[in-house]
């Protein structure tokens, strides 16, 4: 009997030892970030270095606010990020419905090159947008930035909602026809209440995508709409980082998006495993 156990006890642990070096591995440059945020920044650069701090301080913290503008950083990525859910989920849903529910003349096409979209590297669109944002005035402004998100934003996010619209069965859409409800109300009233976790997850990627952007808000953007990873990158100098300021910047950008996560993450696993509706 012990030597059953035994056994199993050993499956187990050569089972989850490689789970959990794969976990700590991924983690890891997360923790050191953290725990350099904690450090006094005298001592970062101390020939007797430690990784746990012999002090734990928030000075990085209180200067990072202090000064420097990173709580208005903040609040434009959380304006951009915001808007950009807004717009991409009433384009992604409207589309990715009518693709669905309805069969017209160049649909495949249409799907097909929101599919393409995708393939090609974002800095092939820079120039572009860069031209038509300053001809319409839109530099430097929160509703250009916004606009530049949903390029890469809707077409994925289009193709997410399709998934979810078609698991979807029609005939709850011609039951509230069939009530009087007009298309668009079916649309609203019946199918989204029963995609609402594919909706989250939807909004929860383009909400991520969107705060994370880097490439759009550096040329598109500067000092009045200054987002959180510009600001970020300013904190690298010509000849020296400031690393204390760096790290205790880099937890406070990764906070909002961890509390979202755990605020909705059973919708968002929920939305992400929708394959089926029970009627």
């Amino acid at each position: 009997m012990r030597t059953a156990k035994t056994s199993f006890s050993r499956r187990l642990l050569l089972l989850h030892l490689p789970m959990a070096l794969i976990v700590l591995f991924a983690i890891g440059p997360y923790l050191w970030m953290l725990i350099t945020s904690l450090k006094q920044e005298s001592t970062l650069f101390s020939a007797h270095r430690s990784l746990l701090p012999e002090v734990v301080t928030i000075e990085n913290y209180v200067r990072l606010f202090a000064k420097t503008d990173f709580l208005k950083n903040l609040g434009h990525s959380f304006i951009v990020a915001s808007g950009a859910v807004v717009l991409g989920l009433s384009v992604s849903i409207t589309a990715a419905y009518s693709f669905s529910r309805y069969r017209f003349a160049g649909r495949h096409l249409l799907m097909l090159t929101f599919l393409l979209i995708n393939m090609f590297p974002v800095v092939l669109l820079i120039i572009p947008l860069f031209i038509i944002m300053r001809h319409l005035q839109l530099l430097d402004t929160h509703l250009g930035l916004i606009l530049a998100h949903s390029t890469f934003a809707i077409p994925f996010a289009t193709w997410m909602m399709i998934s979810y619209f078609n698991a979807v069965p029609r005939s709850l859409d011609e039951a509230a026809q069939v009530d009087g409800c007009r298309p668009f109300g079916a649309m609203l009233r019946v199918v989204l209440p029963v995609t609402l976790p594919g909706i989250i997850a939807t909004g929860i990627y383009i909400f991520i995508t969107s705060w994370n952007e880097y490439l759009y808000a550096s040329v598109l953007a500067g000092q009045d709409v200054r987002v959180l990873t510009v600001a970020i990158q300013t904190l690298i100098g010509e000849y020296e980082i400031a690393w204390g300021l760096l790290t205790g910047g880099g937890v406070v950008g990764a906070l909002p998006v961890t509390v979202l996560f755990m605020f909705i993450q059973r919708r968002l696993i929920a939305g992400m495993t929708q394959g089926a509706v029970k009627g």
